[in-house]
């Protein structure tokens, strides 16, 4: 169905007429010219993130249900990784006329599934036209005690640097992605293959890889168990343009320094085996691939112990006085500055 037959407003009433608000915060939600929140007690944490077509994703090999579900779980994860807990989000898509009320519906339906992960009321939001493609804004808004809020700027000398998860991943999946790519396009140019024919590359053995490019995970996990152990991070945020460009934001913040060790960062087996593949160093990859929307935080030497019995979280190195820099110990032992090189969204 073409969206002109719905209108902007038959388009929003399609694609929210199921929504039911589950945060008692959500007095109002979609349907009047303002959502209308109530927090009692509590922060309100803010955070909006913008993804435009050509720049945070290429509608080749992102499908729009796993790109709803990654636009909310970005900006959830946000709110994860100031401690809080994400309570509403609203959403403004500018469309071009390519798309069916179909492809905007699979979009929503992966929205509403990142959402219900997490109990999150979508309140809002916008719809117009574009002429240069799909264009997503979403603003995430959460709460948290103002004792629980946890800023870039608390991290102390000698406190534990930590990652959730591990990290390279979702950018090998992504120069996967773009590999096979440009494989299909080069055979249609070369006429191996018809127009008709679909792209159909065979990822087997590489599925933990794209499925951490196209399907993003919010650590919400990781928080309730920090909190369940009694461990309150000192400083954190999440990886989102690379855990080296992250660092370099905590320790300038903090005013500190850093040393993190390369025989610490955790790396997935296919991820080591794709950057071999590639001709790519690994670590390299760890540090600057972005998009693994882990947890990078850093913790009270005192809770060694706790952190070091916990699943999902590797203690990668320790913070230091700032007249020490930031530096990467390699596996043989030799130390190297650890230099901001991820995602720079002004210059890639």
């Amino acid at each position: 169905m073409e969206i002109a037959k719905l209108g902007e407003f038959g388009l929003i009433d399609h694609l929210t007429k199921d929504i039911q608000p589950k945060n008692p915060s959500t007095i109002k939600g979609v349907g009047d010219d303002c959502a209308v929140l109530h927090f009692a007690d509590t922060e309100t944490l803010v955070t909006s993130d913008m993804l435009m077509e050509g720049i945070h994703f290429d509608l080749t090999y992102v499908d729009m249900k796993h790109l709803g579900y990654k636009s909310a779980m970005v900006n959830i994860s946000d709110i994860f990784a100031m401690g809080g807990s994400p309570k509403q989000i609203v959403v403004s898509l500018a469309i071009s006329k390519r798309f069916q009320v179909e492809d905007i519906q699979d979009f929503y339906d992966g929205l509403k599934m990142a959402c219900d992960k997490w109990q999150v009321d979508i309140v809002g939001g916008d719809t117009t036209s574009s002429k240069t493609g799909l264009a997503i804004s979403i603003t995430c808004i959460g709460e948290a005690k103002k004792e629980d809020i946890i800023y870039r700027d608390g991290a102390k000398d000698t406190d534990l640097i930590c990652v959730s998860g591990d990290l390279g991943a979702a950018y090998m999946g992504l120069q996967l992605l773009e590999r096979e790519k440009n494989v299909y396009y080069q055979q249609l140019q070369e006429g191996k293959l018809s127009k008709d024919e679909p792209w159909n590359p065979d990822f087997a053995g590489k599925e933990y890889l794209i499925q951490r490019q196209l399907q993003t995970e919010a650590r919400g996990d990781i928080i309730k168990k920090l909190r369940e152990s009694g461990i309150r991070p000192t400083s954190m945020m999440d990886i989102s343009d690379g855990l080296s460009s992250e660092l370099h934001h905590i320790c300038k913040q903090s005013g500190t320094g850093c040393r993190v060790y390369e025989n610490t960062l955790p790396i997935d087996y296919q991820t080591a085996l794709m950057a071999e593949e590639l001709n790519m160093n690994v670590t390299t990859c760890a540090l600057n691939g972005g998009e693994d929307y882990e947890l990078l935080f850093t913790c009270p030497i005192g809770d060694n112990d706790k952190l070091q019995s916990m699943e999902g979280i590797k203690v990668i190195g320790y913070m230091t006085k700032p007249d020490f820099g930031l530096k990467l110990i390699a596996r043989d032992g030799g130390e190297f500055e650890l230099l901001a090189q991820g995602w720079n969204h002004a210059r890639d």
